[in-house]
């Protein structure tokens, strides 16, 4: 992960704006290890109460037209924040972990099949294992958004896991 950090600029208001020079769908897979990591670290965060800096991601589409990402949500964020503290959001694999978490957030909120592979419990949420593996290696759109049908197909037949995933 030897790579040129990314360019970015913070506002008065404490904004920062990131400068990529590729689209969403261009960045690098993330291990699946770091995404758990980074799941349990924006849950940490938000029990904190540690809400962020707003950010702006600015990418060049492959059409050179501009992609702009905004996170203004304090739940946003935070997850962010979290990614910033443990990996960093300066280069394209801490981006690419971001971008990957909060897809996966959104696709848990708004995915119903994803419901028996996510189990909420006092103190936390967990992953089934191949969700974490599939969500780390997937192609993003370039709304920064999983492809369900294609993460879903790279997720192959999963067992029912009576309690919890081992």
């Amino acid at each position: 992960m030897n790579e040129a950090p990314l360019q970015f600029t913070q506002a008065v208001d404490g904004t920062l704006t990131y400068l990529i020079d590729r689209p969403p769908a261009a960045l690098p897979p993330v291990r699946g290890r770091d995404l758990a990591a980074a799941w349990d670290a924006a849950r940490d965060a938000a029990l904190g109460a540690m809400w962020g800096a707003g950010r702006r991601f600015c990418f060049r589409g492959e059409d050179g037209a501009m992609i702009e990402l905004a996170l203004h949500d304090r739940d946003a964020r935070c997850w962010a924040g979290a990614v910033e503290v443990t990996t960093g959001l300066t280069t394209l694999y801490g981006l690419s972990l971001c971008l990957r978490l909060l897809a996966l957030v959104d696709l848990l909120a708004r995915a119903r099949w994803t419901d028996g592979l996510c189990q909420v419990r006092r103190g936390g949420a967990e992953l089934h294992p191949a969700l974490l593996r599939a969500a780390a290696t997937a192609e993003l759109t370039n709304d920064a958004r999983f492809d369900e049908t294609r993460l879903r197909a790279g997720l192959g037949v999963l067992p029912a896991p009576p309690g919890a995933f081992a």
